[in-house]
This record gives C-alpha cells, sequence and structure tokens, in this order.
C-alpha cells in the first residue's frame, strides 16, 4: 500500500484528513503523543466516522496505526516510507513538531537524496505551510535545507469541516463530523508527482480561498457564537434559530460576499449559495456546538489579520458598509465568558486601557480609520 504520515491523531485529523488519505488507498500513520489513542490505534487498526446528518452514515477507516512523536527512530522511518506528510495539530504546535520533521528529513538527505515528498499543513490559519517550512527549516543544516529545496513541497492549504465533540464515549476513536468539507491546496507549491487524493482539490489562487473561508465560514460562526452568547443561547444552533442574530449573521456574510466578489471576482449566484450553504451547517441539527467553543479566544479573533476586523476593513476598503459585521465585533468585545482566559484578559484590558485601548494594542486599528469610530459608535 502507499504510505502516508499525519501528525495529529485529534477528532480532525481522524475524521477530516486521515479519513481521506485512507479512502485514497494510503496506509496512514498517525503521530501523536496520546498514549491512550496511539495504542487504541494499535490494538484495532480501525475506527468509525460518523456522518451527521438527517440519516446518520458510518464510515469505517481501515489500515491505520499510531506512532508517538518522541520515537524519533521510528519516525524517521515512518516519513522514509511516505508518499505524502500531512498534519492537524493546532498552528501552534507547528514550531515543535518542525524539529522532528526536520530531523526525518535529514535522514533522507543523506540516504535517499532522489526522494521527493509533499508536506501539507492542514490548519487553520493563513499561511499554515510557510509556517511549518520556516520550522523545520530553524533546524536543518545547510545541506538539509539545499535538499528541501529542491525535493520538499510546503503546500500552504485551506481547510475546512466542523467537526463537533463526540458525546459517544463508548468507542474512543470514534468521532462525528458533518458532511460537508473542503480542502484546497496550493498547486505551485508542490514538488514531483503526487497521485490524486479524492476530496483534495487543487488550486492556483490560494488566496482568494482562505479569505473566502475565513471570510464566511469563520466570520460567521464567530458572529453566532458572540451574539449567542450575549442573549444567553447555549449553543449555535439555538444561536441561529433566533431570527435576530440569523439576520446579523447572514446580514455579515452578505457584507463580507459583497466584498470578496469585488476583490477576487467570485461569481455572485455561486458566493451566495456558498453562504447559504454556511448557514445550512450552522442549522445542522446533529451538530451540537456550545457556543463558548466557538468563541473562545477572542483576543486573536479580534486580531488585525482575524475573521472579524480583516472582513470588515476589507468591506469598507470595496465600498460595503459593515453594518453587521461592526455588530458582531462590538459582541466580541463583551465576550467576558469567565472560563476562558483569553476573554478574561480582554475584559481586564476593556477596564484598564479603555475600549481606545484595545482598539489600537488588539485589533490593530488607527484611530484614524473609519472602522475604528463606527466601532466606537456602536459600542457605545
Amino acid at each position: 500500500m502507499k504510505n502516508a504520515v499525519h501528525f495529529g491523531a485529534g477528532n480532525i485529523g481522524r475524521g477530516f484528513i486521515g479519513l481521506l488519505l485512507a479512502q485514497a488507498g494510503y496506509q496512514v500513520t498517525f503521530v501523536d503523543v496520546n498514549e491512550t489513542v496511539l495504542q487504541e490505534l494499535n490494538e484495532k487498526g480501525s475506527y468509525p466516522v460518523h456522518i451527521a446528518g438527517g440519516d446518520e452514515e458510518v464510515i469505517w477507516v481501515r489500515q491505520v496505526r499510531g506512532l508517538n512523536s518522541r520515537n524519533q527512530e521510528a519516525l524517521d522511518q515512518a516519513i522514509a516510507e511516505a508518499e505524502v506528510v500531512t498534519t492537524a495539530v493546532g498552528v501552534n504546535v507547528l514550531p515543535i513538531i518542525g524539529k522532528s520533521m526536520a530531523a526525518s528529513l535529514e535522514r533522507i538527505a543523506r540516504k535517499d537524496p532522489s526522494k521527493t515528498l509533499n508536506i501539507m499543513a492542514c490548519e487553520n490559519a493563513v499561511g499554515n505551510g510557510d509556517i511549518l517550512k520556516n520550522s523545520v527549516y530553524e533546524h536543518l543544516s545547510l545541506e538539509g535545507q539545499k535538499f528541501c529545496d529542491e525535493n520538499v513541497g510546503f503546500p500552504n492549504t485551506t481547510v475546512d469541516r466542523i467537526v463537533p465533540e463526540n458525546t459517544d464515549k463508548s468507542e474512543l476513536l470514534s468521532v462525528l463530523v458533518e458532511p460537508f468539507y473542503e480542502w484546497n491546496v496550493e498547486r505551485s507549491k508542490l514538488v514531483g508527482s503526487l497521485d490524486e487524493i479524492p476530496g483534495m482539490n487543487l488550486v492556483d489562487n490560494l488566496s482568494a480561498y482562505i479569505e473566502r473561508k475565513l471570510f464566511t465560514l469563520n466570520t460567521g460562526h464567530a458572529i453566532a457564537a458572540y451574539l449567542g452568547y450575549q442573549n444567553q443561547q447555549p449553543t449555535i444552533l439555538d444561536a441561529v434559530a433566533d431570527p435576530e442574530i440569523k439576520e446579523v449573521v447572514l446580514g455579515a456574510m452578505g457584507e463580507t460576499g459583497q466584498a470578496l466578489v469585488k476583490k477576487h471576482g467570485f461569481d455572485p449566484d455561486q458566493h451566495e449559495a456558498y453562504i447559504q450553504k454556511i448557514m445550512g451547517r450552522f442549522e445542522n441539527a446533529a451538530l451540537i456546538d456550545p457556543v463558548e467553543r466557538v468563541g473562545r479566544d477572542p483576543l486573536r479573533k479580534l486580531g488585525p489579520k482575524d475573521r472579524l476586523i480583516a472582513p470588515a476593513r476589507t468591506a469598507l476598503e470595496y465600498g460595503v458598509e459593515p453594518e453587521n459585521l461592526v455588530k458582531g465585533i462590538v459582541a466580541a468585545l463583551k465576550f467576558d465568558h469567565p472560563q476562558d482566559p483569553a476573554a478574561v484578559s480582554l475584559s481586564t484590558k476593556l477596564k484598564e486601557n479603555g475600549l481606545d485601548g484595545v482598539l489600537v494594542d488588539v485589533c490593530g486599528l488607527d484611530p484614524s480609520e473609519a472602522l475604528y469610530d463606527r466601532i466606537k459608535n456602536a459600542y457605545a
């Protein structure tokens, strides 16, 4: 069989990327540090993925095994035998696995210098492949860097699939996922030949797809969460069942949509269909996602390049009034969930530095910007 190495044996790794790799005929080695999950993978060699919807479908993923990332020798061997390497560990973990990955690539450079390999960081972050590449190159010798320059691809990607917490505790490896998924990969940064992986789309203008997803799914999801929290709605499903919240969420995605159509030339009808598909995902009764989970870490989500400020700025840049986006930003500023350290920190910053301080230091806004005044007026 073909071999794939996937870093991250969590729900997204098992229920999205690992599933597609297995369906494409790869034997998948999941690399992680969770010994309980790794032991279960090795003992059973398979796990079920439940597709949430009206008629729940169960897909069994087979030909899988687990490997502890601390076992460098075994990791070296697995990557040496792999046709493709992927990750779903969280963007903050990429620098950690970069060191182990670099050691494996140094070994390949010495023992199999003609090998080509594509390493795809399937993380919810802009420039995820570049982040991983930089993390790997920090630990490479000059010879290792030269080998990777010529033989290893680090394409950026976009990944999109809602994987809520599975409440079924009877099967440790069981994963619940929504039917919809999207995996786009930057074609120009691939090296060598890569067998087709059904469900993986090779695209030329990845930045457009990054913004489409960030400014639609992530923006709408976050605004639903923050407005739902303000209105004491426990889940995203409950939030978008409220007509007033649904109107704001659709309005915000409509504002970003107008800007994206102008900026990237998307077909307006197709983009509107994409917005409606996103809303349908929020309304999937089989996906119970707490608003506190979706809204967590408001400091990051209020950052200048993230899902609230960036689309609002883009809307203004292309002549679209971000009325509903601003409502979402204000709700995010008021997200004070006591169990979320970032939310507590945000509340503290508001008390100590005032709204002006947060808009400058957290949101990266200049007081002369039009968005600055719109947020201040709406917050007041």
